[in-house]
């Protein structure tokens, strides 16, 4: 490969980066308010700049916020937090940087997703060989709505997509690195394993869902090496070293997410220790702390390990089963998007505000839509990978069928709760790449004028109609203000999108 084509290999997908991040700046501040889950976690952020970990916000916190009036703010009690720290305190270095408001809230997400379009671009890229197949893919993701929402909202599930990515793209990585020194023996460091345990560290340190990736792709390295060496034995003398590399660091980085909750582990105990609702007590040692040297570090961790108790209780328990959402959706529409989320809304602003009938009205709304485009191009591709995995036993078809099984299928045995369509901005990065899988083989096989000009057709029209439905719901994604008329236009589903 010449030095022109490397070069390449890396401009086109920062071109696309950079294209992201100017869409995912612009106007970024806008609305002046915490929308939706923010009020969790752009707050929780702050508390962790100012206290080293989550104390409860009192009951005027978010207009006091929005009016920039940041003192007595807290209560000076820990917070149940029910997601880990790691992706909170990336949204409070935006918060640092610019300030708490709403534009310091939302720019780590912003970074963080032109970042996941950069990294897919380079993932794909290395899966094809070919740059302007890995800048399709940055491409889709770039102008995909429901990534661009997402990457405009201080939520955590943009920075769980980014290590996701990160950490699928290393194992990418480390797949061809072993393929070349095969004859070289058994190797115990893996450079791009332990890169990849750090990603699903923090991963798992931003929402406890990366855990199903970390599995399901841990065993998919393996199987790659062992395939690749064509003996079952090599089993153990692959697997052996990639648990400590992989699954090893990841534990040890993800702890290192709750440094801060570690540090004030006294302060927790004591609020939640000695039974809190219908959670137990967590033992003697909150009234009698252990003694000796580590004492104090024996019981951080076993504080620790009952909080985590108590937060998976939360989240698979009683108390959320059997509540309802208006925006809740069962997972089996998540890949068409049949039920998107709106974020925020101001509904009722005078007519005469945007021109519109006097009869009618107007407003602002955020809603997370992804381009059907996509989305449903990307749904095809995945069925088409699933079958040609099968059939070529391809180890490169195994990246966008794991990713999407292991991002999308697990919701299923939690449907009798409120979830929400927009967990899959985690799935849509890895149906991209069964796009871009599918158009490579058909690159491949194309060697005439006639088909080089349908696959040329093919791609151009999926990236007209990608940037048309997005440029034509940009208002919704961005909280412009439009008619009632022009909205009720962009909601194609009827309820189902309402």
């Amino acid at each position: 490969m010449s030095r022109r084509d490397l070069r390449w290999d890396w401009i086109g997908p920062v071109a696309v980066a950079v294209v992201a991040l100017l869409l995912r700046l612009k106007d970024l501040g806008r609305p002046n308010a915490l929308v939706f889950d923010e009020t969790y976690y752009a707050k929780d952020a702050y508390s962790l700049l100012q206290h080293g970990y989550v104390q409860d916000f009192t009951e005027k916190a978010n207009t006091r916020i929005t009016q920039g009036r940041l003192t007595d703010l807290m209560t000076g009690e820990p917070s149940w937090i029910v997601h880990p720290d790691g992706g909170k305190w990336v949204i409070a270095l935006g918060e640092q940087v610019f300030g708490m408001n709403s534009f310091g809230w939302r720019v780590s997400a912003a970074v963080v997703g032109a970042l996941t379009v950069l990294v897919l671009a380079r993932l794909v890229l290395r899966l094809t060989g070919s740059a302007w197949v890995g800048c399709l893919a940055g491409f889709l993701l770039c102008f995909d709505g429901l990534h661009f929402v997402m990457s405009r909202t201080a939520l955590l599930d943009v920075f769980l997509t980014f290590w996701l990515v990160c950490a699928v793209a290393c194992l990418v990585a480390d797949r061809d690195w072993i393929r070349a020194r095969l004859d070289d023996g058994y190797r115990f460091f893996r450079p791009w394993q332990v890169g990849a345990g750090a990603c699903f560290g923090l991963a798992m340190g931003t929402k406890w869902s990366a855990l199903w990736v970390l599995a399901v792709f841990g065993l998919a390295a393996v199987a790659w090496e062992v395939y690749a060496r064509r003996d079952l034995r090599a089993f153990l003398p692959v697997a052996v070293p990639a648990f400590f590399t992989i699954v090893g660091v990841g534990l040890v980085v993800y702890l290192l997410t709750w440094t801060g909750w570690l540090l004030h582990a006294d302060v927790y105990a004591q609020q939640f220790g000695r039974g809190y609702g219908e959670e137990k007590p967590w033992g003697s040692y909150v009234q009698d702390p252990t003694g000796g040297p580590f004492g104090g570090i024996v019981d951080a961790f076993r504080s620790l390990w009952h909080f985590h108790v108590m937060t998976y209780h939360f989240h698979t328990g009683d108390y959320l089963a059997g509540k309802t959402h208006p925006y809740a959706s069962d997972p089996l529409g998540w890949l068409v998007q049949g039920r998107p989320v709106a974020f925020d809304a101001q509904n009722d602003i005078p007519a005469a505000t945007c021109g519109t009938r006097a009869d009618s009205s107007c407003l602002r709304e955020i809603t997370a839509i992804g381009t059907l485009s996509v989305w449903w191009t990307g749904a095809l591709a995945t069925v088409l990978a699933v079958g040609a995995w099968i059939r070529t036993r391809d180890g490169r078809w195994a990246v966008p069928v794991l990713g999407v099984a292991a991002t999308w299928l697990p919701w299923f045995q939690y449907d009798d709760r409120p979830i929400f369509s927009f967990y899959a901005v985690a799935t849509i990065p890895f149906m991209i790449v069964a796009t871009c899988l599918v158009v490579d083989v058909v690159r491949r096989h194309v060697h005439t004028p006639r088909g080089r000009y349908g696959l040329g057709l093919g791609v151009g029209l999926l990236v007209v109609s990608t940037v048309a439905l997005f440029l034509y719901f940009y208002p919704v994604y961005t909280d412009q203000l439009i008619s009632y008329d022009d909205w009720r236009s962009r909601m194609w589903f009827g309820s189902r999108w309402i």
